[in-house]
């Protein structure tokens, strides 16, 4: 060494070379994030009471809030515009709810007539060989799960507690999504400026500018979603009430619901729509419905979905499939429906944070 550097000696000397050096540096930051992530899913399994619906009220305000915004840009006072949104909001799902309740009613007779009809034919079938189920099998059957009934009482009314616990988070759970949706049409831009001056102040603009990105990635992608949901939903219920299938409604909401968790929703609100089709109305139908099923799905997959995304939401599909996957391994149906709009709104603060320069804003 002369002077204080390093000479091409010393170089050689070193036992451990320069990429082995870089790998370890980098295997050890990259160690560090996972066990961030680690212990910030741990933390929100913990408090999942709280985490589940605060992000289904951000989801929400998502689709709100800019609905809010466009109220307030055409001169009307902030305070009506937020009470119009919610209106709307609530009206749309009362009348959703009482249509669906009124179908229900109406229909029940000839549910009852049809099952009778659909069980004592499945009864004649699995008298059938290679069945052989005979009706002294049938009430066997039936006297042994009488038994396990009695046998397992305790642990009935153990989970029936369970039901009634469950019944009480879910009311605390709406309890949140509303104030969480509230507070975000009042003073959204007031909450987020306070989120951001917890940081360094160095740090504030990139922040923000990352902030900026993600929501409008999450409002974008709540907007593509809700247009294919309805879609999906008005074609496969068109589809089943023209067919004739009891509890087209029904049907329709279940497979709105299900477009807002990819590829999984889908194949549940379909399976849904064709079970009901073969029960009620036959095998015939049952093979139009998943026809029809089919034909709305490849519809929305190739044409609606890539039209409406097209450069605001990018996620690659593995990445849609690996984070469905992943997010219901860890929760369960609330890890799939919100595993999407994180990872999109996550990939879109990333890039703008990364991106972003000094007076870009």
């Amino acid at each position: 060494m002369t002077d204080g550097v390093p000479n091409a000696t010393d170089k050689r000397d070193d036992p451990i070379p320069e990429g082995l050096k870089l790998g370890a540096r980098f295997t050890g930051y990259l160690l560090v994030i996972i066990a961030g992530i680690t212990v910030a899913i741990f933390i929100a399994l913990q408090v999942a009471e709280i985490v589940i619906p605060f992000l289904a009220g951000l989801v929400l305000s998502a689709l709100l809030v800019p609905l809010s915004s466009f109220l307030q840009r055409h001169r009307w006072p902030k305070w009506l515009a937020v009470v119009s949104v919610w209106v709307v909001v609530l009206g749309l799902l009362a009348g959703l709810i009482v249509l669906i309740t009124v179908q229900v009613r109406n229909e029940i007779p000839s549910i009852r007539e049809q099952v009778g009809t659909s069980l004592d034919a499945a009864k004649q079938f699995l008298e059938t060989q290679p069945f052989g189920l005979t009706e002294s099998k049938l009430n066997d059957v039936v006297a042994t799960s009488g038994t396990w009934l009695q046998d397992h009482a305790a642990g009935l009314g153990s989970g029936a507690a369970e039901v009634g616990t469950t019944a009480a988070h879910v009311v605390e759970g709406i309890i949140i999504i509303l104030f969480v949706t509230l507070f975000a049409l009042i003073d959204g831009r007031g909450i987020w400026t306070w989120v951001v001056r917890i940081w360094p102040k160095r740090a504030h603009a990139r922040i923000a500018a990352a902030g900026e990105a993600g929501w409008k990635t999450l409002s974008n992608f709540i907007r593509i979603q809700l247009v294919v949901a309805a879609t999906d939903a008005l074609g496969i219920g068109l589809g089943a009430l023209i067919l004739g299938v009891p509890l087209a409604v029904p049907i329709a909401t279940v497979v709105f619901l299900g477009a807002f968790v990819p590829f999984i929703g889908a194949i549940i609100g379909g399976a849904v729509a064709v079970g009901l089709a073969l029960l009620f109305n036959g095998w015939v139908h049952g093979l139009i419905m998943l026809g029809i099923v089919i034909v709305v799905q490849q519809l929305e997959s190739h044409v609606l979905h890539p039209w409406l995304t097209g450069p605001t939401v990018k996620v690659h599909p593995l990445a849609v499939v690996l984070g469905v996957t992943a997010g219901a391994a860890v929760a369960g149906v609330a890890g799939a429906f919100f595993s999407v709009p994180v990872i999109a709104s996550l990939n879109s603060m990333i890039r703008a944070a990364k991106h972003y320069t000094v007076g870009s804003q």
